[in-house]
């Protein structure tokens, strides 16, 4: 960041254009990557992913008190035997992002996720927040979460979510030295991209979040912070159904974030149960990993842009409607 004669930083608005710019395109939404058609002719992709950082989140921050870590310990115990039941009765797969120190902590658990059919995703090492560290140590703990998945499950991850949804100034070269093929931590696009990096391609796709479709706005806790549930749970389904019905009409990919210790509680689970209800009344639809749909995204830069077959999601469309 610039600074002023004095070592203070330079107010944004005194920025040359070079800087604000350099700023913008450091790391970029390059070409949308959907195809004419998801694999076997489907209309949609639907990818549901969870996030089971369990008792790494007081543990990042240094808390250790038996109360925070049980809140933790509730997504191992309870929340992920019931996804996984869920998931199961309803012939689902999905993608689990999950901090190293979870994995270590729960190895069972991770193993069951694999051996369920299921994909197991790098969420860093202890869910440490990636935009605050330098590059090697960065660097360090992101080679091993990946080492660790690698050796509980016997397969190596091929994609990431960064445990802060963000990028460092290391992140995106960190990604490509060490070999992922996807990233879901940013949210240029509802559809899937290739990220740029200083307006060049980096073969990377990014599987874009955001936190309309993620459980812990609506349902997240603190009892000593102003952070306090206020959504009911049909009401947060209505809102996912609505972006899936949206997804449905464009031919795109319905992508959503949820937490075995936030989603997994008995009456929040009944909108997740009824947007897998929902979802199966609708035909074309194509339950996918996040790894599979990058590798159906990553299809499309093999062809021409002007040849890609995206989807034309006009309002006249045939496609944009049901």
């Amino acid at each position: 960041m610039p600074t002023s004669d004095t070592g203070e930083p330079t107010p944004s608005w005194r920025w040359p254009e070079e800087t604000w710019r350099g700023h913008v395109e450091a790391v970029r939404a390059g070409r949308r990557l959907v195809p004419a058609r998801w694999p076997g002719g489907a209309r949609v992709a639907v990818a549901l992913s969870f996030d089971s950082d369990h008792e790494t989140i007081p543990l990042r921050d240094g808390e250790t008190s038996p109360g925070r870590l049980a809140q933790g310990e509730y997504g191992a115990r309870a929340g992920a035997p019931r996804i996984l039941e869920l998931l199961a009765r309803h012939q689902v797969p999905a993608t689990f992002f999950m901090p190293a120190v979870s994995a270590r902590l729960h190895p069972d658990e991770a193993r069951a996720y694999t051996r369920d059919g299921h994909e197991l995703a790098v969420h860093g090492w202890i869910h440490e927040r990636n935009t605050l560290l330098g590059h090697d140590d960065e660097r360090e703990l992101t080679a091993r979460a990946l080492e660790t998945l690698t050796e509980l499950t016997g397969q190596r991850p091929t994609g990431i979510r960064t445990p802060s949804w963000d990028f460092s100034d290391s992140t995106l070269r960190i990604m490509l030295e060490l070999g992922f093929s996807y990233d879901s931590s940013l949210m240029a696009d509802d559809e899937p991209y290739e990220v740029l990096a200083k307006g060049r391609p980096t073969g990377l796709v990014e599987i874009p979040v955001d936190w309309i479709r993620d459980d812990a706005p609506y349902f997240t806790m603190d009892r000593y912070g102003s952070v306090r549930p206020h959504s009911r749970p049909r009401d947060v389904r209505e809102i996912w159904v609505d972006e899936f019905d949206a997804a449905y009409r464009a031919g795109g990919v319905f992508q959503l974030t949820l937490h075995p210790h936030v989603i997994g509680h008995r009456s929040r689970l009944v909108a997740l149960r009824e947007l897998l209800d929902h979802i199966a009344a609708h035909t074309g639809v194509w339950y996918a990993t996040h790894a599979q749909v990058a590798e159906a995204s990553r299809a499309v830069l093999r062809t021409p842009p002007d040849s890609a077959g995206a989807h034309d999601t006009r309002p006249d469309h045939p496609e944009a409607t049901p």
